[in-house]
């Protein structure tokens, strides 16, 4: 979830040696993906609508205030005491806040920006991958900003899309998340009163966000998803380094999943470990919780501590690793570690810095990777395949589920009939 609500999860992965490597970017992937522009993508005639599903992010400082108020008044994502008003004061009273987070990573998300590209890639390589099912058009349909999911839902119909395929962006599933995002496709027709003409299938989990202890206690399925997805990477690595699962970003009295980012690296600098790498395991591009919350809050403490001899060279560092390999479907890819140091001027900086953290890092995000591209064409092309409306986890409501817009949206995917 964005820093200005919900918790995003963090595998802390401490390594015992230094490797400095970088990711390929220049590949044919990525050269198709930069270089189409957006006529071709709007004027392909699809057969197969994918739908990436997200909650976005405001791409200029005057969009902050509609991005958080829409977040606030979702009550799919919590449920307020009279929302209608609560949800509206709190979204311009944290206006001005959030606006100066998001000057300090270029004044807006970038993405939007990263979605585009890995859709382009993505529908490109489902081309030739899948010709039966081509052509291929790739939609974004955010939850809080422009393009809203509903707007796009609409652009699908006019361009007389045959299969439609609602692919969240969240690898792993949770009702206040993914489950939003599919609810706000069953509310659209359902507020028209109409039957989609296309046929529908859901993309639903991959094997954001932590969540407020209660979803969790209603069954939410996002812990041991993400705890499985961390599983997996660490057995991949044959559990090579010492790590933890941590969550962030706990906003407000409630209690939430813990333990918090900042608590765990407070711990464990009391206990010797100073050499810190981060790993967004549940993200698959950058927005202001890894260019805010980790490169700035976090990564910070560089600047102030600054040791040419150590940070300049850290071969040699106690725990220190900068090797991070990720499996997602049929994806394996090194990603390089990046730093952006800042002034220091949070809360959790300074606890950072008061602790003796040596080096702290963050891996960096999936972003552009052309094999991250590949990644969702092959998980897009299996779903395919698979003649799946959705997965069989889909259809099973949290048993102490309060919406119930929810057990109407899983009737209405699994009601679907596919082509």
């Amino acid at each position: 979830m964005m820093a200005v609500l919900g918790s995003a999860c963090r595998l802390i992965h401490f390594a015992r040696s230094t490797v400095s490597l970088s990711v390929r970017r220049h590949s044919t992937v990525a050269a198709l993906a930069q270089s189409a522009t957006l006529e071709t993508q709007e004027n392909r005639k699809p057969k197969t609508g994918i739908l990436m599903l997200n909650m976005g992010g405001p791409e200029k400082l005057e969009d902050v205030h509609d991005f958080l108020l829409r977040l606030f008044m979702d009550t799919d994502l919590m449920k307020l005491p009279v929302q209608n008003k609560l949800g509206p004061f709190i979204a311009k009273r944290r206006t001005p806040k959030i606006q100066e987070q998001y000057s300090k990573i270029g004044g807006g998300s970038p993405i939007k920006h990263w979605t585009s590209m890995q859709g382009e890639g993505m529908v490109k390589l489902l081309d030739h991958m899948s010709p039966e099912t081509a052509p291929h058009k790739f939609y974004i349909g955010f939850r809080y900003v422009q393009p809203l999911t509903e707007n796009a839902i609409e652009q699908m119909e006019e361009d007389g899309v045959e299969r439609a395929v609602a692919f969240t962006q969240y690898p792993q599933y949770s009702c206040s998340t993914t489950g939003s995002s599919l609810n706000a496709i069953y509310r659209y027709y359902r507020n028209r009163g109409e039957r989609p003409k296309m046929s529908w299938s859901v993309i639903d989990r991959w094997p954001t966000h932590p969540l407020l202890v209660e979803v969790v206690n209603r069954g939410d399925p996002y812990p041991q998803e993400v705890g499985a997805t961390v599983q997996r990477v660490m057995e991949r690595l044959g559990h090579c380094n010492p790590y933890r699962l941590v969550w962030q970003s706990k906003v407000g009295p409630m209690a939430w999943l813990g333990p918090q980012t900042d608590e765990v690296i407070k711990g464990l600098c009391e206990r010797g470990k100073k050499n810190i790498l981060l790993v967004p395991i549940a993200f698959t591009s950058d927005h202001i919780e890894t260019l805010h919350e980790l490169d700035i809050e976090y990564g910070q403490c560089e600047v102030k501590n600054q040791n040419k001899n150590r940070t300049k060279n850290l071969e040699g560092a106690e725990v220190f690793g900068v090797l991070v390999e990720v499996e997602v479907a049929k994806f394996k890819s090194r990603v390089n570690l990046k730093l952006h140091p800042g002034a220091f001027h949070s809360s959790n900086g300074m606890m950072v810095f008061q602790c003796g953290v040596e080096n702290i890092r963050r891996a960096a995000s999936l972003n552009g990777n052309p094999l991250f591209m590949k990644a969702l064409a092959d998980l897009v092309q299996s779903h395919l395949k698979s003649n799946m409306v959705c997965s069989r986890q889909l259809t099973l409501r949290c048993p102490l589920c309060t919406n119930p817009t929810c057990g109407e949206t899983k009737a209405f995917f699994a009601s679907q009939k596919l082509l």
